[in-house]
């Protein structure tokens, strides 16, 4: 940067910061303390290509992790005997705790969930459809399943996909 034409910046800065600027450093000494506070300040910002380029990084390494849990979940399947483990789609304690419950009583409602394991049902919810969604992505069925009609006694309830999780 030192090779560069200069150029000319205006900038307006409140009057205690010029005060301070003007007690810190001497007059003459004002244009480079500020162009290399300048210069400190862009190298630690990343640039807009960088940042592009590192997104496109992560898109890239999600869909190989997904490719990946969908060859591990193919090993498992075909290591235990079409026999899933549905805790694998888990996350944390609050999705196995849902799993089991599901496992326990087979189907039940956000109400009931959210009830025994003592988490508001709307958390329950948006629990229950990411592990829909990442069994979907990873075995191509759902691991859980909602219907709105009466099943076994309960309207508008979730459901362990008993074709995929045998006991």
């Amino acid at each position: 940067m030192d090779k560069d034409e200069n150029v000319i910046v205006t900038v307006k800065v409140p009057k205690s910061l010029h005060d301070e600027l003007a007690l810190r450093v001497s007059e003459g000494e004002r244009s480079r303390f500020i162009r290399e506070a300048i210069i400190e300040k862009l190298q630690k910002t990343p640039r807009p290509d960088k940042i592009l380029e590192l997104e496109k990084k992560i898109r890239r390494l999600q869909e190989e992790i997904a490719q990946i849990k969908r060859s591990l979940a193919d090993l498992e399947i075909l290591t235990y005997d079409k026999e899933i483990n549905p805790h694998i789609f888990c996350i944390d304690e609050i999705d196995h705790k849902i799993v089991d419950y599901l496992l326990h009583y087979r189907g039940a409602t956000t109400s009931e969930i959210s009830k025994a394991i003592k988490v508001n049902r709307w958390l329950i919810l948006s629990r229950l459809k990411r592990i829909k969604s990442r069994s979907e992505k990873q075995l191509g069925k759902p691991i859980v399943e909602y219907y709105s009609r009466l099943r076994y006694g309960k309207i508008k309830a979730w459901w362990i996909n008993e074709e995929i999780i045998e006991r």
